[in-house]
Protein backbone atom coordinates (compact mmCIF):
# COMPACT_ATOMS: atom_id res chain seq x y z
CA UNK A 1 0.00 0.00 0.00
CA UNK A 2 1.00 3.42 -0.72
CA UNK A 3 0.64 4.03 2.68
CA UNK A 4 2.21 1.95 4.47
CA UNK A 5 5.66 3.84 4.84
CA UNK A 6 7.89 2.66 7.45
CA UNK A 7 6.74 4.11 10.97
CA UNK A 8 9.69 6.43 11.49
CA UNK A 9 8.01 9.10 8.84
CA UNK A 10 5.32 9.53 12.02
CA UNK A 11 6.11 12.22 14.64
CA UNK A 12 4.25 13.84 17.04
CA UNK A 13 1.71 16.86 15.81
CA UNK A 14 3.13 19.99 16.99
CA UNK A 15 4.29 23.24 15.95
CA UNK A 16 7.28 25.44 16.63
CA UNK A 17 8.00 29.23 16.13
CA UNK A 18 8.84 29.64 12.92
CA UNK A 19 12.40 31.27 13.44
CA UNK A 20 13.33 28.83 15.81
CA UNK A 21 11.99 26.05 13.06
CA UNK A 22 14.10 27.41 9.56
CA UNK A 23 17.07 28.13 12.33
CA UNK A 24 17.44 24.34 13.34
CA UNK A 25 18.16 23.63 9.34
CA UNK A 26 20.17 26.84 9.04
CA UNK A 27 22.50 26.21 12.10
CA UNK A 28 23.56 22.65 10.20
CA UNK A 29 27.25 22.80 9.00
CA UNK A 30 26.90 22.75 5.45
CA UNK A 31 23.32 24.37 4.98
CA UNK A 32 23.83 27.80 4.14
CA UNK A 33 26.25 26.77 1.57
CA UNK A 34 23.62 24.21 0.22
CA UNK A 35 20.88 27.04 0.31
CA UNK A 36 22.68 29.62 -1.28
CA UNK A 37 24.56 27.58 -3.95
CA UNK A 38 21.39 25.53 -4.16
CA UNK A 39 19.35 28.84 -5.29
CA UNK A 40 22.59 30.35 -7.41
CA UNK A 41 22.63 27.03 -9.22
CA UNK A 42 19.14 26.02 -9.74
CA UNK A 43 19.01 29.71 -11.68
CA UNK A 44 20.05 28.92 -14.78
CA UNK A 45 17.45 26.36 -15.31
CA UNK A 46 14.59 29.38 -15.10
CA UNK A 47 17.06 31.95 -17.13
CA UNK A 48 18.93 29.67 -19.57
CA UNK A 49 15.61 28.94 -21.79
CA UNK A 50 14.02 32.31 -21.77
CA UNK A 51 17.08 34.12 -22.31
CA UNK A 52 17.75 31.72 -25.13
CA UNK A 53 14.15 32.48 -26.73
CA UNK A 54 15.00 36.20 -26.43
CA UNK A 55 18.43 35.48 -28.56
CA UNK A 56 17.36 33.31 -31.16
CA UNK A 57 14.10 35.50 -31.74
CA UNK A 58 16.14 38.61 -31.80
CA UNK A 59 18.31 36.97 -34.44
CA UNK A 60 16.26 34.90 -36.76
CA UNK A 61 13.01 37.17 -36.45
CA UNK A 62 11.50 34.00 -36.08
CA UNK A 63 9.48 32.40 -32.52
CA UNK A 64 9.11 29.03 -34.31
CA UNK A 65 13.24 28.56 -34.34
CA UNK A 66 13.18 30.27 -31.29
CA UNK A 67 10.76 28.23 -29.38
CA UNK A 68 12.29 24.96 -30.88
CA UNK A 69 15.68 25.76 -29.43
CA UNK A 70 14.34 26.44 -25.80
CA UNK A 71 12.49 23.60 -26.27
CA UNK A 72 15.41 21.68 -26.90
CA UNK A 73 17.23 23.24 -24.41
CA UNK A 74 14.65 21.85 -21.46
CA UNK A 75 14.19 18.61 -23.30
CA UNK A 76 18.06 17.97 -23.37
CA UNK A 77 18.35 18.64 -20.14
CA UNK A 78 15.37 16.75 -18.74
CA UNK A 79 16.83 13.52 -20.46
CA UNK A 80 20.01 13.72 -19.33
CA UNK A 81 19.35 14.01 -15.95
CA UNK A 82 18.45 10.94 -14.53
CA UNK A 83 22.22 9.18 -16.76
CA UNK A 84 24.26 11.56 -14.66
CA UNK A 85 22.25 11.10 -11.23
CA UNK A 86 22.79 7.47 -11.65
CA UNK A 87 26.10 8.21 -12.22
CA UNK A 88 26.33 10.41 -9.29
CA UNK A 89 24.76 7.41 -6.79
CA UNK A 90 28.05 5.61 -7.86
CA UNK A 91 30.22 7.63 -7.32
CA UNK A 92 29.09 10.42 -5.78
CA UNK A 93 27.73 13.64 -7.29
CA UNK A 94 31.34 15.88 -6.60
CA UNK A 95 33.05 14.48 -9.56
CA UNK A 96 29.34 15.05 -12.06
CA UNK A 97 29.10 18.52 -10.61
CA UNK A 98 33.06 19.50 -11.10
CA UNK A 99 32.96 18.26 -14.72
CA UNK A 100 29.78 20.32 -15.34
CA UNK A 101 31.30 23.38 -13.76
CA UNK A 102 33.61 23.52 -16.33
CA UNK A 103 32.14 21.95 -19.46
CA UNK A 104 28.98 24.30 -18.86
CA UNK A 105 30.19 27.38 -19.51
CA UNK A 106 32.18 26.35 -22.68
CA UNK A 107 28.56 24.98 -23.98
CA UNK A 108 27.03 28.10 -23.31
CA UNK A 109 29.74 29.83 -24.95
CA UNK A 110 29.24 27.66 -27.97
CA UNK A 111 25.29 28.05 -28.15
CA UNK A 112 26.00 32.51 -28.26
CA UNK A 113 28.49 31.75 -30.78
CA UNK A 114 26.44 29.94 -33.45
CA UNK A 115 23.19 32.03 -32.32
CA UNK A 116 24.80 35.55 -33.01
CA UNK A 117 26.78 34.20 -35.81
CA UNK A 118 24.18 33.53 -37.80
CA UNK A 119 24.28 29.40 -37.89
CA UNK A 120 21.25 27.39 -39.81
CA UNK A 121 18.78 26.25 -37.53
CA UNK A 122 20.06 22.59 -37.17
CA UNK A 123 22.90 24.17 -36.11
CA UNK A 124 21.34 25.93 -32.76
CA UNK A 125 19.39 23.24 -32.08
CA UNK A 126 22.31 21.09 -31.86
CA UNK A 127 24.32 23.35 -29.86
CA UNK A 128 20.51 24.16 -27.33
CA UNK A 129 20.69 20.34 -26.84
CA UNK A 130 24.43 20.22 -25.95
CA UNK A 131 24.27 23.06 -23.55
CA UNK A 132 20.43 21.36 -21.93
CA UNK A 133 22.45 18.24 -21.64
CA UNK A 134 25.28 19.59 -19.53
CA UNK A 135 23.49 21.76 -17.44
CA UNK A 136 24.71 20.59 -13.43
CA UNK A 137 23.15 18.51 -11.54
CA UNK A 138 22.14 20.83 -9.09
CA UNK A 139 18.25 20.12 -7.90
CA UNK A 140 19.28 16.67 -7.60
CA UNK A 141 22.04 16.80 -5.48
CA UNK A 142 20.84 19.48 -3.47
CA UNK A 143 17.73 17.37 -2.74
CA UNK A 144 19.62 14.16 -2.28
CA UNK A 145 21.53 15.40 0.67
CA UNK A 146 18.70 16.81 2.53
CA UNK A 147 17.36 13.30 2.23
CA UNK A 148 20.40 12.10 4.26
CA UNK A 149 19.82 14.84 7.33
CA UNK A 150 18.07 14.00 10.79
CA UNK A 151 14.29 12.97 10.25
CA UNK A 152 13.73 15.57 12.64
CA UNK A 153 14.80 18.57 10.76
CA UNK A 154 14.50 16.75 7.13
CA UNK A 155 10.71 18.18 6.64
CA UNK A 156 11.70 21.88 7.50
CA UNK A 157 15.04 21.19 4.86
CA UNK A 158 12.64 20.11 1.96
CA UNK A 159 10.02 22.77 2.52
CA UNK A 160 13.16 25.45 2.49
CA UNK A 161 14.25 23.67 -0.48
CA UNK A 162 11.10 23.77 -2.16
CA UNK A 163 10.82 27.66 -1.34
CA UNK A 164 13.98 28.26 -2.82
CA UNK A 165 12.54 26.32 -6.29
CA UNK A 166 9.75 29.01 -6.22
CA UNK A 167 11.68 32.12 -5.77
CA UNK A 168 13.94 30.79 -8.45
CA UNK A 169 10.92 30.99 -11.02
CA UNK A 170 10.62 34.53 -9.84
CA UNK A 171 13.72 35.64 -9.84
CA UNK A 172 15.36 34.14 -12.80
CA UNK A 173 12.81 35.54 -15.36
CA UNK A 174 13.49 38.52 -13.82
CA UNK A 175 16.43 39.06 -14.05
CA UNK A 176 16.72 37.93 -17.88
CA UNK A 177 14.41 40.42 -18.35
CA UNK A 178 16.61 42.93 -16.60
CA UNK A 179 19.67 42.07 -18.54
CA UNK A 180 17.78 42.22 -22.27
CA UNK A 181 16.64 45.48 -21.52
CA UNK A 182 19.91 46.80 -20.29
CA UNK A 183 22.09 44.61 -22.64
CA UNK A 184 21.49 42.28 -24.22
CA UNK A 185 19.61 38.37 -24.12
CA UNK A 186 23.09 36.94 -24.27
CA UNK A 187 24.44 38.35 -21.37
CA UNK A 188 21.90 36.49 -19.57
CA UNK A 189 22.98 33.58 -20.85
CA UNK A 190 26.43 34.86 -19.51
CA UNK A 191 25.37 35.56 -16.08
CA UNK A 192 23.48 31.84 -15.82
CA UNK A 193 26.62 30.15 -16.78
CA UNK A 194 28.57 32.25 -13.76
CA UNK A 195 25.83 31.31 -11.35
CA UNK A 196 26.05 27.79 -12.92
CA UNK A 197 29.50 27.05 -11.88
CA UNK A 198 29.27 28.79 -8.45
CA UNK A 199 26.38 26.71 -7.60
CA UNK A 200 27.95 23.75 -8.82
CA UNK A 201 31.27 23.90 -7.01
CA UNK A 202 29.58 25.90 -3.93
CA UNK A 203 27.67 22.24 -3.62
CA UNK A 204 30.53 19.62 -4.79
CA UNK A 205 33.06 21.49 -2.46
CA UNK A 206 30.63 21.34 0.95
CA UNK A 207 31.32 19.02 4.08
CA UNK A 208 27.82 17.53 3.32
CA UNK A 209 29.03 16.24 0.03
CA UNK A 210 32.70 15.32 1.20
CA UNK A 211 30.77 13.33 3.79
CA UNK A 212 29.40 11.32 1.39
CA UNK A 213 29.68 7.65 0.64
CA UNK A 214 28.10 5.80 -1.30
CA UNK A 215 25.77 2.89 -1.64
CA UNK A 216 26.58 0.05 -3.26
CA UNK A 217 23.47 -1.62 -5.02
CA UNK A 218 22.78 -5.03 -4.38
CA UNK A 219 22.69 -6.49 -7.40
CA UNK A 220 23.11 -5.05 -10.97
CA UNK A 221 19.88 -3.14 -11.89
CA UNK A 222 17.73 -2.16 -14.98
CA UNK A 223 17.67 1.53 -15.97
CA UNK A 224 13.96 1.53 -14.80
CA UNK A 225 14.91 -0.03 -11.61
CA UNK A 226 14.39 3.38 -9.66
CA UNK A 227 11.80 4.19 -11.44
CA UNK A 228 9.73 1.21 -10.73
CA UNK A 229 10.50 0.55 -7.09
CA UNK A 230 7.02 0.35 -4.96
CA UNK A 231 5.62 3.75 -4.72
CA UNK A 232 7.89 5.62 -7.00
CA UNK A 233 5.39 5.14 -9.94
CA UNK A 234 2.20 7.23 -7.91
CA UNK A 235 4.40 9.33 -6.91
CA UNK A 236 6.05 10.20 -10.54
CA UNK A 237 2.62 9.93 -12.17
CA UNK A 238 0.37 11.95 -9.66
CA UNK A 239 3.75 14.62 -9.83
CA UNK A 240 3.62 14.42 -13.74
CA UNK A 241 -0.34 15.18 -13.28
CA UNK A 242 -0.07 17.90 -11.13
CA UNK A 243 2.83 19.58 -13.62
CA UNK A 244 0.83 19.21 -16.53
CA UNK A 245 -1.97 21.21 -14.89
CA UNK A 246 0.58 23.90 -13.74
CA UNK A 247 1.73 23.98 -17.32
CA UNK A 248 -1.47 24.96 -18.53
CA UNK A 249 -2.06 27.25 -16.67
CA UNK A 250 1.74 29.41 -17.07
CA UNK A 251 -0.04 29.46 -20.31
CA UNK A 252 -3.69 31.02 -19.52
CA UNK A 253 -2.43 33.65 -17.09
CA UNK A 254 -0.54 35.52 -20.08
CA UNK A 255 -3.48 34.72 -22.67
CA UNK A 256 -6.32 35.77 -19.67
CA UNK A 257 -4.27 38.91 -19.14
CA UNK A 258 -4.01 39.75 -22.67
CA UNK A 259 -7.75 38.83 -23.27
CA UNK A 260 -7.98 41.89 -20.62
CA UNK A 261 -6.70 44.13 -21.55
CA UNK A 262 -3.33 44.32 -19.52
CA UNK A 263 -0.72 41.94 -20.89
CA UNK A 264 1.85 43.70 -18.71
CA UNK A 265 -0.14 42.19 -15.51
CA UNK A 266 0.90 38.29 -17.09
CA UNK A 267 4.51 38.81 -14.74
CA UNK A 268 3.11 40.01 -11.67
CA UNK A 269 0.22 37.54 -11.94
CA UNK A 270 2.80 34.52 -12.53
CA UNK A 271 4.77 36.22 -9.30
CA UNK A 272 1.73 36.08 -7.05
CA UNK A 273 0.84 32.59 -7.72
CA UNK A 274 4.63 31.99 -6.79
CA UNK A 275 4.78 34.11 -3.88
CA UNK A 276 1.83 32.13 -2.57
CA UNK A 277 3.57 29.47 -2.44
CA UNK A 278 5.92 30.66 -0.67
CA UNK A 279 4.29 32.08 2.11
CA UNK A 280 2.55 28.48 2.25
CA UNK A 281 5.87 26.91 2.28
CA UNK A 282 7.35 28.88 5.03
CA UNK A 283 4.03 28.10 7.24
CA UNK A 284 4.39 24.53 6.22
CA UNK A 285 7.89 24.10 6.85
CA UNK A 286 7.57 25.48 10.45
CA UNK A 287 5.71 22.38 11.39
CA UNK A 288 5.81 18.75 11.88
CA UNK A 289 2.28 16.98 11.24
CA UNK A 290 1.14 13.62 12.65
CA UNK A 291 -0.26 12.24 9.49
CA UNK A 292 1.98 10.12 7.41
CA UNK A 293 3.61 11.27 4.43
CA UNK A 294 1.46 9.95 1.83
CA UNK A 295 -2.10 10.62 3.34
CA UNK A 296 -0.53 14.66 4.09
CA UNK A 297 0.44 14.61 0.07
CA UNK A 298 -3.24 13.21 -0.46
CA UNK A 299 -4.51 16.01 1.21
CA UNK A 300 -2.32 18.68 0.38
CA UNK A 301 -2.95 17.44 -3.49
CA UNK A 302 -6.65 18.38 -3.23
CA UNK A 303 -6.01 21.41 -1.60
CA UNK A 304 -4.26 22.45 -4.64
CA UNK A 305 -6.86 20.75 -7.16
CA UNK A 306 -9.48 23.02 -4.50
CA UNK A 307 -7.21 26.18 -4.92
CA UNK A 308 -6.92 26.21 -8.69
CA UNK A 309 -10.82 25.39 -9.25
CA UNK A 310 -12.20 29.18 -8.84
CA UNK A 311 -9.78 30.19 -11.32
CA UNK A 312 -12.11 29.90 -14.08
CA UNK A 313 -14.20 31.99 -12.69
CA UNK A 314 -12.48 34.81 -12.49
CA UNK A 315 -13.87 37.57 -13.75
CA UNK A 316 -10.68 40.39 -13.69
CA UNK A 317 -6.96 40.28 -13.16
CA UNK A 318 -6.69 41.69 -9.93
CA UNK A 319 -9.29 39.16 -9.23
CA UNK A 320 -7.25 36.28 -10.55
CA UNK A 321 -3.86 37.58 -9.35
CA UNK A 322 -5.65 37.20 -5.71
CA UNK A 323 -7.20 33.40 -6.55
CA UNK A 324 -3.97 32.71 -7.55
CA UNK A 325 -2.24 33.70 -4.31
CA UNK A 326 -4.54 32.40 -2.13
CA UNK A 327 -4.34 28.78 -4.26
CA UNK A 328 -0.46 28.95 -4.61
CA UNK A 329 -0.35 28.57 -1.26
CA UNK A 330 -0.58 24.61 -1.21
CA UNK A 331 2.06 24.04 -3.75
CA UNK A 332 5.24 24.29 -1.74
CA UNK A 333 3.66 22.31 1.13
CA UNK A 334 2.64 19.47 -1.31
CA UNK A 335 6.54 19.61 -3.16
CA UNK A 336 7.80 19.50 -0.02
CA UNK A 337 5.70 15.99 1.24
CA UNK A 338 6.44 15.18 -2.59
CA UNK A 339 10.33 15.37 -2.38
CA UNK A 340 10.31 13.48 1.46
CA UNK A 341 7.91 11.06 -0.25
CA UNK A 342 10.70 10.26 -3.02
CA UNK A 343 13.54 10.54 -0.29
CA UNK A 344 12.00 7.90 1.81
CA UNK A 345 10.79 5.22 -0.59
CA UNK A 346 14.16 5.36 -3.39
CA UNK A 347 16.58 3.16 -3.13
CA UNK A 348 19.24 3.76 -0.48
CA UNK A 349 21.74 3.06 -3.47
CA UNK A 350 19.89 5.83 -5.97
CA UNK A 351 18.41 8.63 -4.03
CA UNK A 352 20.20 11.82 -6.42
CA UNK A 353 18.87 9.21 -9.70
CA UNK A 354 15.39 9.44 -7.73
CA UNK A 355 15.32 12.75 -7.49
CA UNK A 356 16.00 13.68 -11.15
CA UNK A 357 13.44 11.34 -12.24
CA UNK A 358 11.16 13.62 -10.55
CA UNK A 359 12.32 16.87 -12.29
CA UNK A 360 12.35 15.21 -15.70
CA UNK A 361 8.81 13.78 -15.30
CA UNK A 362 7.55 17.48 -14.15
CA UNK A 363 9.84 18.96 -16.73
CA UNK A 364 8.04 16.97 -19.31
CA UNK A 365 4.59 16.89 -17.97
CA UNK A 366 4.56 20.68 -17.97
CA UNK A 367 6.01 21.08 -21.61
CA UNK A 368 2.80 18.95 -22.51
CA UNK A 369 0.96 20.76 -20.70
CA UNK A 370 1.70 24.28 -22.09
CA UNK A 371 1.42 23.03 -25.23
CA UNK A 372 -2.16 21.31 -24.66
CA UNK A 373 -3.24 24.42 -23.02
CA UNK A 374 -2.09 26.97 -25.94
CA UNK A 375 -4.08 24.31 -27.91
CA UNK A 376 -7.54 24.89 -25.98
CA UNK A 377 -6.76 28.60 -25.53
CA UNK A 378 -6.62 29.00 -29.52
CA UNK A 379 -9.68 26.76 -29.77
CA UNK A 380 -12.88 26.90 -28.94
CA UNK A 381 -12.52 26.44 -25.53
CA UNK A 382 -10.62 29.66 -24.99
CA UNK A 383 -8.63 30.60 -21.61
CA UNK A 384 -11.39 28.90 -19.80
CA UNK A 385 -10.50 25.59 -21.15
CA UNK A 386 -6.76 25.85 -20.31
CA UNK A 387 -8.11 26.76 -16.60
CA UNK A 388 -9.85 23.55 -16.40
CA UNK A 389 -7.26 21.51 -17.62
CA UNK A 390 -5.11 22.93 -14.65
CA UNK A 391 -7.96 21.42 -12.35
CA UNK A 392 -8.07 18.57 -14.16
CA UNK A 393 -4.42 17.65 -13.71
CA UNK A 394 -4.44 18.52 -10.27
CA UNK A 395 -7.49 16.55 -9.43
CA UNK A 396 -6.09 13.52 -11.87
CA UNK A 397 -3.30 13.15 -9.17
CA UNK A 398 -5.46 13.14 -6.66
CA UNK A 399 -7.05 10.29 -8.14
CA UNK A 400 -3.55 8.56 -8.37
CA UNK A 401 -2.75 8.45 -4.90
CA UNK A 402 -6.14 6.41 -4.59
CA UNK A 403 -4.99 3.87 -7.04
CA UNK A 404 -3.85 0.43 -4.35
CA UNK A 405 -0.23 -1.05 -5.17
CA UNK A 406 2.72 -2.93 -3.85
CA UNK A 407 4.29 -1.99 -0.22
CA UNK A 408 7.75 0.11 -0.38
CA UNK A 409 10.63 -2.37 0.50
CA UNK A 410 11.94 -2.09 4.19
CA UNK A 411 15.49 -0.72 2.92
CA UNK A 412 18.07 -0.18 5.56
CA UNK A 413 18.05 3.91 5.98
CA UNK A 414 21.19 5.65 4.97
CA UNK A 415 23.33 6.72 7.71
CA UNK A 416 22.28 10.80 8.71
CA UNK A 417 24.87 12.93 7.42
CA UNK A 418 26.19 16.28 8.55
CA UNK A 419 24.76 18.56 6.43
Amino acid sequence: MFDSLPFLFRVADRSEPVVRSYLSVWRLPSAPVLLVAGFAGRLPSAMVPLALLLMVQQQTGSYAVAGLAAATYGLAMAGMAPVLGRLADRRTPRPVLLAQAAAYPLLLTLLVAVVLGGAPTVAIVAASAAAGAGTPLVSGAVRALWSRVDPRVRGTAFALDATATELVFVAGPTLVAALAVLAAPAWAVAVAGVLAVAGALGIATSTAMRGWVPVPAAHRASPFATVLTPGMPRVLLSGSALMLGFGALEVAIPAFADAAGSPGLSGVLLALWSLGSVAGGLWFGARVVSASLPRQYRWLLLGVTIGLAPLAAASSPWVLGALLFLGGTAIAPTLTVQNSLVGAIAPVHATTEAFTWLSTMATGASAVGAALGGALIEGRAGVSGSLLLAVAGAAAAVLVTLVPGRRPAREQASEPVAV
